[in-house]
């Protein structure tokens, strides 16, 4: 049997590792452009795109631990060339405590072409707002609440407490490209900073706990093999004090129907996340929708509690095309003539 004490040592780390990395993050990364990189806001064909992603993990150890995110970003925002804006809603609810991050930024990017190369856009962005972390003493359990026979909930808990949440204001930088190589082959990534004020995290007032700065780096590449079928390997290094997540792994996509107008294709693939977990997902491209479910299966130190069950996830965005027609002047000749 797993040791008792080993399982609490999970429940209490759990909420600040979350899969080697302690910021809010998806294993389908593609799938959440902004929580991604900064400079991915406005980085897209069309004039609207909205982004939804939810995971949920640890049911088979813990409360389950859910992740919710959404976002909307547009390509030249008021009709300005290259701007990009966004809005990011995030929440994400851990562990007994019910420990809540709450984000809520505003995007912003600028996107060119160097050199008037029109199959290389560059674009630079950030990503600022406020984030809001509370936690619920009342849900926890003490050793002074134990009489010596089983737990009294009305014996007081020994501690002093100083807050129960914390606020602050947060920024992200990040650039990215997207570079087409042929009809359908392209090369997309970038890199991006964040925490970059190192905000204080301590419950205790501690001003030396601050959030360290998180670094990464991001590629995919996609590849067409011939009419139907294409390869999307991908890659993801994240670097955040002492814990790094290093996401290597691969899509395939059948394509069903690529016509003017009309798109569809099916694609799954296997990912593998270092010293944390592999991944299934599958997905369904249809017109302006994108959609994914993955499964994360757990091989970390935590294997014995969880028993190779991590979590699901589920996403989906949609572009939006509008088109503007140009204004046409006309000459209209008097009909007397």
């Amino acid at each position: 049997m797993f040791p008792k004490a080993h399982i609490l040592f999970f429940l209490l780390v759990l909420p600040f590792t979350n899969g080697k990395a302690q910021d809010i993050h998806f294993s389908q990364f593609d799938l959440s452009p902004i929580n991604l990189n900064p400079g991915n806001t406005g980085l897209f064909d069309g004039t609207y795109r909205f982004a939804g992603n939810f995971r949920n993990q640890w049911r088979s150890v813990t409360v389950p631990y859910s992740t919710f995110s959404l976002s909307a970003d547009a390509n030249n925002f008021l009709e300005k060339k290259g701007l990009g804006a966004g809005i990011r809603i995030n929440h994400d609810i851990a562990g007994d405590s019910r420990f809540r991050t709450f984000q809520f930024d505003l995007a912003g990017s600028y996107g060119f072409h160097p050199g008037g190369d029109s199959t290389l856009r560059i674009s630079v962005g950030a990503v600022t707002g406020i984030t809001s972390r509370n936690l619920s003493y009342s849900a926890l359990y003490f050793d002074n609440q134990y009489n010596g026979i089983a737990y009294d909930a009305s014996l007081g808990n020994g501690e002093n407490f100083q807050r129960e949440s914390r606020a602050y204001l947060n920024l992200q930088l990040g650039t990215a490209f997207y570079k087409k190589l042929g009809k359908r082959n392209f090369i997309s990534g970038g890199i991006s900073l964040g925490n970059i004020t190192k905000p204080k995290q301590s419950y205790f007032d501690v001003t030396t706990i601050k959030l360290d700065r998180r670094f990464n780096v991001h590629a995919t590449f996609n590849y067409a093999i011939n009419d139907e079928i294409e390869i999307v390997p991908s890659v993801l290094a994240q670097f955040q004090g002492t814990y790094q997540e290093i996401l290597i792994g691969s899509q395939v996509r059948y394509i069903l129907v690529n016509e003017k107008g009309v798109y569809r294709a099916v694609r799954a693939g296997l990912f593998y996340r270092a010293k944390d977990a592999g991944y299934l997902s599958v997905g369904i491209d249809y017109d302006d929708w994108v959609a994914g479910i993955s499964y994360d299966i757990n091989i970390s130190d935590l294997n014995p509690a969880s028993r190779y069950r991590g979590g699901i996830e589920f996403a989906v965005i949609r572009i939006l095309n509008v088109y503007k027609p140009k204004m046409i002047q006309r000459r209209i000749c008097p009909n007397y003539i």
